[in-house]
């Protein structure tokens, strides 16, 4: 009888280091990208081959290297990854030589598939334009994954094609940015075409005192921060190529890029009259809303959008759009998320159906849930606030508000709306907007009406120890005055919509000046950006006539790191026309697919309208509100008492139509909590 074979200590060794190895492979090996890299778009493609292929994960400082390729003939590529899902976001990148790299955004789950061209370049320099800063994509995860979102709006990256969202209303044809891309598209392929053009291209967008940089990607991102610059010869230097067609077929204004959004979730309830957006915490967007499209009767709806613009469609915690119930009911301006996520409206009121109860006839205010369910009682919480415009939370939760009907200011202790603290202020004073700084004070604009025809002012408020509201003071500044947002240093900045000026004031009252350019005309919205530099929302005058030039204004701020040489405070920084959006051709239509002013009624072919807010997502993505169509005299009356107020009659058809979102514009300010 034989003994079994005695494995040695050397034999033993080996199996178990093979063991190891194949355990190894199968663990580090999870996911593949399969890609192609290409020239070209619908006019025909061509193939790149033996070119470098790198795929990253961003992270806040470098990008990490995931994996490496070379394409072959028909310029395909295989990396395989250890993981494919990441808490920031994956992208790849193409070295095509002669300083031109292509990028492909992927996003936070790693495809099985994907295209790198030079639309998919143009699509991650403009989303990730103000993470893009350093020769390569970093910055906070949550952004990053913010802008991600907004890379998928511009291209489909299966396939390297324009996205469905462009390629359909409300975009399309009905604004230019889907040329807009593609004439960049054609830029850029002509850059590998004529290695000199890549040179002159980087240095053509680069900003007056910025360094040069070394690749088409990089340049694109400067291009897409500062779009002003070289306008018409850019535009010129598209037509060396025409891979991607139809492309633009006049100057634009800037080299901006927009994705326009009209979808409420429920063509029900369609857009009308948004006037001012929220962000949650989750990059979510709460939209007050005004009124019934095609009609000046109050709205009894607000809606949510996801952060990439698409109407939020419910899931475990989330909200669907649009929400109703709680009291909601003709909402103003104001729309505020506390730090625990509930979200506070203030209901004004329309065409003559305004937020009532019997007795005592006031105004209210309502809550609902982050996932969209009412909080307020069915009518709202009626505590003294009648009319409400702004409404804010500070960083404790206390929730202020301006009572515009009342004179008032209000709060809301701890967020408690039965526990209300007023301070009544001058007759006539109708406050509107809210701000809240870095110290937890509140400023108001008192407006003087919509209207101006009163005396307007700023004021400063404190919530003091005992639970009183402090004024700590009044200054008289600018004339119908509206939104107010307050920069990093604690100076107020004030939208002054009847005489054409931005005001600051300084936090002890102070005023700093009054300044106007940049394409300043009737502005209403307002904000501070990552920067400290002010973006404008501009409504136009008040008066008969049609708006059709309107655009988004730029001015220096505070800090005086980020002026351009040869600027200073309050300087313009956008085009006399303000950062603008037309049409490439085709009217706009509403997202149920009739015309803006109603069906058999004339076209209008303006996409960006009369604004009342813009807002900075962490994205980097400016959000700019159609609150009201651009004609005027049909659809607002002015009475004696300076009231602004929707045209009651059959032919009134005011609000506007959706938002417009301009792709990586701004930096983004660090959330507040």
């Amino acid at each position: 009888m034989s003994m079994p074979h005695r494995m040695t200590d050397r034999s033993a060794n080996a199996m178990a280091f093979s063991i190891l190895v194949i355990s190894s492979l199968t663990a580090t090996v999870s996911a593949q990208l399969k890609g192609t890299v290409q020239l070209g778009g619908n006019a025909g493609t061509q193939p790149r081959s033996r070119v470098k292929v790198t795929l990253y994960e961003a992270t806040d400082g470098k990008p990490k290297v995931v994996g490496k390729a070379r394409t072959n003939h028909a310029g395909q590529f295989e990396i395989d990854t250890a993981a494919d899902q990441s808490s920031s976001i994956f992208f790849v990148t193409a070295d095509l030589g002669f300083g031109v790299e292509f990028v492909t955004v992927l996003g936070e789950i790693l495809p099985s598939e994907t295209t790198i061209n030079e639309l998919t370049t143009v699509a991650a320099s403009y989303s990730m334009a103000q993470f893009y800063r350093k020769g390569y994509i970093s910055g906070d995860s949550f952004g990053l994954r913010i802008a991600a979102g907004m890379n998928d709006n511009l291209v489909a990256t299966p396939t390297g094609e324009s996205s469905p969202v462009l390629l359909t209303s409300p975009n399309a044809d009905e604004t230019n940015s889907l040329r807009m891309t593609r004439s960049l598209s054609n830029l850029l392929g002509a850059c590998v075409r004529y290695p000199w053009l890549r040179a002159f291209m980087c240095y053509l967008t680069t900003p007056p005192g910025g360094k040069v940089p070394r690749n088409m990607a990089v340049a694109l991102a400067n291009l897409a921060r500062n779009p002003g610059q070289n306008v018409q010869l850019i535009y010129l230097l598209s037509f060396l190529q025409r891979s991607y067609s139809p492309a633009l077929l006049r100057v634009p204004d800037a080299w901006t890029v927009t994705v326009k959004v009209n979808d409420s979730g429920d063509d029900n309830f369609l857009f009308g009259g948004p006037s001012n957006v929220a962000f949650d915490s989750r990059g979510y967007a709460w939209v007050a809303n005004n009124v019934v499209q095609g009609t000046p009767v109050s709205a009894n709806h607000i809606m949510v959008l996801q952060p990439n613009g698409k109407p939020a469609d419910g899931g475990l915690g989330l909200p669907t759009s649009p929400v109703k119930g709680g009291g909601i009911l003709g909402v103003g301006w104001g729309i505020a998320v506390d730090p625990l996520g509930t979200v506070w409206i203030g209901n004004f009121g329309w065409g003559g159906v305004d937020p009532t109860q019997q007795p005592p006839g006031s105004g209210s205010v309502s809550t609902v849930s982050s996932d969209g369910t009412p909080l307020s009682l069915p009518d709202g919480f009626f505590e003294g606030t009648y009319r409400v415009q702004g409404i804010r939370s500070d960083n404790q939760g206390n929730i202020w508000a301006s009572s515009f009907g009342t004179n008032s200011v209000f709060v809301f202790p701890n967020g408690n709306p039965f526990d209300a603290k007023e301070f009544v202020q001058y007759d006539g004073s109708q406050p509107f907007g809210m701000a809240i700084d870095v110290t937890g004070a509140a400023w108001v604009t008192n407006s003087g009406g919509l209207a101006g025809l009163n005396q307007s002012s700023v004021a400063k408020f404190e919530l003091t120890a005992d639970g009183t509201t402090e004024q700590t003071f009044l200054t008289n500044v600018g004339t119908s005055i509206k939104v107010i947002d307050v920069d990093s240093q604690g100076n107020a900045w004030i939208a002054s919509q009847g005489d054409n000026k931005i005001y600051g004031v300084r936090s002890d009252g102070t005023l700093i000046g009054g300044f106007t350019g940049g394409g300043i005309s009737g502005p209403w919205g307002l904000t501070v950006d990552g920067d400290d530099n002010i973006w404008v929302g501009n409504f136009g005058p008040l008066e008969p006539g049609d708006f059709n030039t309107g655009g988004v204004s730029k001015l220096c701020g505070v800090n005086q790191a980020a002026w351009p040489p040869g600027k200073k405070l309050g300087d313009p920084l956008s085009p006399e026309t303000g950062y603008t959006l037309h049409s490439a051709g085709s009217q706009v239509l509403l997202h149920d697919g009739t015309p803006l002013n109603g069906v058999g009624s004339e076209p209008v072919f303006v996409p960006l309208m009369r604004q009342t807010s813009v807002v900075i997502d962490q994205g980097g993505n400016l959000w700019s509100i159609n609150n009201w169509k651009p004609r005027f005299s049909t659809d607002i009356l002015l009475f004696d008492t300076g009231e602004l107020v929707a045209n009651p009659g059959d032919d009134a058809n005011p609000g506007g139509d959706g938002i417009v979102i301009f792709v990586g514009l701004a930096p983004p300010r660090p959330r507040p909590y």
